[in-house]
């Protein structure tokens, strides 16, 4: 089961190369599913006992079911849709001494850099087109070979390479596009992949993506590599669980946000309206009291899902003494005494409850307090939508490399870690103290 799980998993990342790309994969499987897709600009009708889903930007998604009883609160499930890369700039083409031609390329997110020289790249994202009628409207492409690459320096001409080499965004990382008879011809591939005029193109938002495709391997192949792990292991767990579950009493969501890896600022992070404003109108629709919404909302509860680092088998010492969660050992609970992770005792007790109804194995991680970590989407949500939250994921290796390590197991258990929580009952009836019936 836990293979099956995984072969779809990395089905799903090699179908979404960047934001865009998800959000489009998911659109389809929930199509396939029967959910009806609403539009932010149009009125919404929504029905008890339909299933929804709305996007933004092309690159965030809430997707929901609507029950047929009277909702009395909102089960939530976030992740992200964005991971560390390379994005072109305008005007990307630079021109080298009339023999090779490079592009121009800036930081996306807070990435390794030094995985991304020598192995085969491409590009992805979307392109804005206008036609002879004067509609814009987007493209998504996706170049489908190897197109270009960003070359190391030989060690001869640098000597320190293997001492710890201090790499420059401008000069070291702008990838090799082709020739001198490569010049001008970026804009004829990329329109060609979306099926428009170069000159029908108005701008872009392409990034480069890893070709090596996702594998499965170790000793009992008990390892999972391949590049977007974080979060679209956690993206992919969440819409499997979340297409399966008929909860009666709340509305279940699906939700995927943009921008993470950037600090969710944008009109489609989690810094955004864009949860509040599609919970306020589900519940405008179905005819809810700004009480009974506010209600809702005290008894709803959300995790927050972004993977998690696994004990190095190298770097033993990076990790806490006491909390140190490992590959294939289960959902990992996030905490952070200055709340960077929202997760309380309230809201980890809910968690440990409902991973021992699915018998799934936890862990838990907390940094070392010498060693400052990362934040994630749960806390920055709250500041527009506020729900009891705990912060989970799987543990990984080599977070924010183009190439990273999960397990094969984990991504089964965060599967079925979900199915439980979509489908339980948490009944919140007093701050602090709650029942859940499964």
């Amino acid at each position: 089961m836990s293979r099956e799980i995984t072969d779809g998993l990395l089905k799903f990342v090699e179908n979404s190369p960047t934001s865009f790309h998800a959000v489009s994969t998911m659109q389809k499987e929930l199509d396939d599913c029967g959910f009806i897709h609403i539009y932010e600009e149009k009125s919404w009708n929504l029905q008890r006992g339909e299933k929804y889903y709305v996007t933004r930007n092309g690159s965030s998604l809430i997707a929901f079911v609507i029950p047929e009883n009277m909702i009395t609160s909102f089960q939530i499930m976030a992740s992200h849709s964005d991971s560390p890369t390379f994005k072109l700039k305008s005007n990307p083409e630079i021109d080298v001494e009339d023999h090779f031609v490079k592009l121009n390329v800036e930081k996306y997110g807070g990435m390794m850099m030094a995985p991304w020289f020598d192995r085969p790249l491409s590009l992805a994202g979307r392109l804005l087109a206008v036609d002879d009628k004067g509609q814009i409207t987007p493209h998504l492409i996706k170049i489908d070979r190897d197109l270009v690459l960003i070359p190391n320096l030989a060690v001869h001409m640098n000597r320190k390479a293997n001492d710890g080499y201090s790499y420059n965004p401008q000069i070291d990382m702008l990838p090799l596009f082709g020739g001198a008879d490569s010049k001008g011809t970026l804009m004829n591939i990329l329109s060609k992949e979306a099926g428009v005029k170069p000159d029908q193109v108005l701008d872009m938002d392409v990034y480069l993506y890893n070709r090596m495709k996702g594998s499965i391997w170790g000793g009992k192949e008990e390892f999972v590599s391949s590049s977007r792990l974080d979060d679209l292991q956690c993206v992919y767990s969440s819409l499997k669980a979340f297409k399966s579950s008929k909860n009666k009493n709340h509305v279940i969501v699906h939700c995927v946000l943009d921008n993470e890896e950037v600090g969710s600022l944008t009109r489609q992070g989690a810094a955004s309206t864009f949860l509040k404003d599609t919970l306020e109108r589900i519940a405008i629709s179905m005819n809810l009291s700004k009480e009974e919404y506010l209600r809702a909302q005290a008894c709803g509860f959300m995790l927050s899902a972004d993977n998690a680092h696994s004990v190095h088998p190298s770097h033993q010492d990076k990790t806490d003494q006491s909390n140190r969660p490992y590959i294939n050992g289960g959902v990992v609970l996030k905490y952070n005494a200055n709340q960077h992770y929202t997760t309380d005792a309230f809201s980890a007790a809910v968690v440990k409850s409902i991973c021992a109804q699915a018998n799934v194995p936890i862990q838990t991680f907390v940094n070392r307090s010498d060693i400052p970590g990362g934040s994630t989407l749960g806390n920055i949500s709250n500041g527009q939508f506020s729900i009891h939250t705990a912060d989970i994921g799987l543990a990984q290796l080599a977070m924010h490399s183009p190439y990273e390590t999960a397990g094969v197991c984990d991504t089964e258990y965060l599967v079925r870690m979900a199915s439980a929580f979509y489908d339980s009952d948490i009944q919140i009836k007093k701050d602090g103290s709650c029942k859940i019936v499964f």
